[in-house]
């Protein structure tokens, strides 16, 4: 499945029914066996010996919930993941009929001089699908609704890539394309999690399920190399390859594990870049904690402007990524232990 069609597909946290159907109807096609949880989140496998391999990607993408419908149609909602600074003025789709809607707020020529100069809270803020009512309102949308932004899948040069919900459907693509390989030496558990947004808890239960031996996340991560932005904050960069964390706030990868995908990045000429910070965590964390306990690694694909309507990723680093883990992977097969 390409990149297009999976950040086209609506899945916020809790919400991820259209992504996981399409991800299973895929898997489907693929010939690959699979199962889901109570939370939803969907679990391929392949490979019937040597160890426990769990491989992640989280389907679910920031977004909205609608909390209530004013008399006059208005719909109040709450983020999911989202900064209120980017916000206003979105165009946004509501539930599974994707209702469109527009992220409305007091007029500026409206506000006090203060008023502009600061961020506009989330409650003064309202999505506006020109209801007259809030009956007629309730005809389209109710509440508990979730919505995403309406942002279409663009290149906007050669090799760099705009959406919506690359934060982690970059991950889900990648994680298809491994299952595409035949693997022996190992037990390949595919998880494409739920939940990830709002506390890493699909993978938490996934994890429990699977026991593996060791594992890894797929994430597509935060990238600051802007005008303005000092050099030492960049955390990653868009055209250097695959980004290898070596600490985050939820986990501490195992050294043997980076030593090891550095090591024949190196001696394969794939392009990757530490992850240079600490802050954030994926699904890494939840794996690492579960049960016993497993060593685990990140590698994640630099996007530019994630939690935000638009974020941009580089094709050529989605590769890197791809083609890094299945190198490490390989390894596995062939005695690698952490």
């Amino acid at each position: 499945m390409e990149l297009r069609e999976l950040t086209s597909f609506a899945g916020v946290s809790g919400g991820e029914t259209e992504v996981r159907n399409a991800i299973m109807k895929e898997l489907e096609a693929m010939g690959v066996p699979f199962e889901t949880d109570v939370l939803g989140n969907v679990i391929a496998r392949k490979g019937d010996s040597g160890p426990k391999v769990l491989v992640d990607a989280h389907m679910d993408e920031v977004g909205f919930m609608i909390v209530h419908i004013e008399k006059n149609g208005f719909l109040r909602f709450r983020p999911i993941g989202i900064p209120a600074s980017v916000m206003v003025s979105k165009r946004v789709f509501i539930g599974k009929d994707k209702v469109p809607g527009v992220i409305g707020a007091k007029a500026i020529h409206l506000q006090q001089p203060r008023e502009r100069e600061s961020v506009i809270p989330v409650d003064q803020l309202f999505i506006d699908i020109g209801a007259k009512s809030k009956e007629d309102a309730e005809k389209k949308v109710k509440i508990g609704d979730y919505a995403v932004f309406d942002t279409e899948f663009e290149e906007l040069s050669p090799g760099i890539v705009k959406a919506k919900a690359l934060d982690d459907r970059i991950g889900c693509a990648i994680l298809l394309d491994i299952l595409k390989e035949d693997w022996t030496g190992i037990r390949l558990y595919a998880v494409f999690a739920v939940q990830e947004e709002i506390g890493t808890r699909g993978a938490r239960v996934a994890a429990y399920r699977v026991a593996p031996d060791l594992g890894l996340a797929l994430e597509g991560t935060v990238c600051a190399d802007i005008p303005l932005a000092d050099k030492d904050a960049y955390a990653t960069k868009i055209g250097h390859g695959a980004a290898i964390s070596f600490m985050d706030r939820g986990s501490l990868p195992s050294r043997a594990m980076v030593a090891q995908i550095m090591k024949l990045a190196k001696e394969n000429n794939i392009p990757v870049q530490y992850r240079e910070a600490t802050s954030g965590g994926n699904d890494a964390g939840a794996i690492q904690a579960a049960r016993a306990g497993c060593p685990v690694a990140s590698i994640s694909v630099p996007c530019r402007y994630i939690h935000t309507p638009f974020a941009l990723a580089s094709l050529a680093d989605m590769k890197a990524a791809k083609d890094i883990l299945v190198l490490f992977l390989r390894s596995v097969e062939g005695g690698f232990r952490p």
